[in-house]
């Protein structure tokens, strides 16, 4: 009987010293104090889709952010710090996406957010990281919206609809001499703001609008709008949405005999819409905001690095996550410096990220205003020749 007290009491204090342990350690985690090796921990979280529709392109997001976070870890083993990355899924959904920010923003280590891919998502989300001062740095939202509203933490390094709109219209009418164009959109933020900013501006240079219909994210089977389309007879389609739905567009309008070119959107900018259209991608056309990596020694020894590290080719947002989160680091490394070498708040770090003015990445140069957009942003034309990934660029345009 005395040896099963004892070991009942031993049990019994056991138990209460594991729960001890572990309230410390979530109190510590929820701090921002909690340490590794002796060093203080800052995470940096991305938010994109890793799983749906989009997911080829938002796990190039992912990944990029990853290879950033390591190529930066020794620089802030030296201040102290040990980096951590927390990925969070979005799945393309806003309602995914504001969890997952009020997630992020309970988590008191984490410093900052590298994402969004849609626009649609990021724009409610970047509510929650501004209530909490989380700064916030999209390698791909382009919707206008995503920055007007002059929120404080909203950055981004890639040009605005209104401006990518207008340039795509312009390489649609001027070089390809579509005088009929019919267009056709999603119903996002992204899809509808990109349409109406390629619309406004086609009509502006001469062309005629001769129909504008609104597809479903999800969908799979196009017959009634291209029937619409064989109707209308115009000499280019224009899409405003993802790939995957823009690849099933492209390849059901050829099977169905619609000779015409196909254009859109960076959205388009992924090896999967190649994979989707098939042999149709070759009437295919793309403005996009992110350019070819491999055109600079920088570049290229990146996507070297990212295909040894991960056995795959890079995607369009590759590098742009791989610059969001060097842009990012930059920030926190300002305002670790600027706080006497000590952990800094959030805000601190999200001031010091809006301050950059000059920073080369290994695929553009950032410079924010004060709403946080990218003065050096450009707009880069492509074509696909044959069905193969990545296309080939046709064209580049500045501010």
């Amino acid at each position: 009987m005395l040896k099963k007290k004892t070991t009942a009491v031993f049990m019994a204090a056991t138990l209460a010293m594991g729960i001890i342990s572990g309230c410390s350690s979530s109190n510590t985690s929820s701090s921002g104090e909690g340490s590794k090796d002796g060093k203080t921990v800052i995470k940096i979280a991305s938010q994109s889709p890793l799983s749906g529709g989009s997911a080829t392109l938002g796990e190039a997001i992912k990944l990029g952010t990853q290879l950033s976070i390591e190529d930066h870890k020794a620089e802030f083993e030296k201040l102290g710090f040990e980096l951590q990355l927390v990925p969070y899924d979005d799945q393309g959904d806003p309602k995914k996406g504001v969890a997952n920010a009020q997630l992020i923003a309970s988590d008191k280590e984490i410093l900052g957010v590298v994402g969004h891919l849609n626009s649609g998502v990021a724009i409610p989300s970047s509510e929650t990281y501004e209530k909490y001062s989380i700064p916030m740095i999209s390698p791909a939202n382009t919707a206008t919206e995503v920055t007007d509203r002059g929120l404080k933490v909203v950055n981004r390094i890639v040009a605005r609809d209104d401006f990518q709109g207008p340039a795509g219209a312009d390489y649609a009418v001027n070089t390809l001499k579509a005088k009929k164009i019919f267009v056709i959109q999603d119903k996002t933020a992204y899809g509808t703001g990109l349409a109406d900013a390629f619309k406004g501006a086609a009509e502006k240079l001469g062309a005629e609008i001769v129909g504008y219909e609104g597809i479903t994210v999800g969908e799979k089977d196009f017959n009634g709008v291209l029937n619409q389309v064989t109707s209308k007879k115009p000499d280019l389609i224009y899409f405003g949405g993802m790939y995957s739905e823009g690849g099933l567009i492209l390849k059901q309008a050829v099977d169905k005999g619609i000779d015409i070119p196909f254009m859109g959107g960076d959205a388009l900018d992924s090896s999967s819409f190649v994979d989707i259209a098939g042999e149709a991608v070759k009437k295919a056309y793309l403005s996009s905001v992110a350019g070819d990596a491999t055109k600079t020694a920088e570049g290229k020894k990146f996507a070297e690095d990212y295909k040894k590290k991960f056995s795959k080719n890079i995607e369009s947002y590759s590098a742009y996550a791989y610059d969001s989160t060097g842009v990012l680091l930059k920030g926190l490394a300002d305002a670790i410096d600027k706080n006497g070498g000590k952990l800094p708040s959030r805000a601190q770090v999200r001031d010091a990220v809006r301050a950059i003015t000059d920073y080369q990445g290994v695929v553009t140069k950032v410079g924010f205003d004060d709403k946080g957009d990218n003065k050096y942003g450009k707009i880069f034309i492509y074509k696909f020749n044959e069905a193969s990934y990545p296309a080939t660029m046709d064209g580049e345009i500045s501010k």
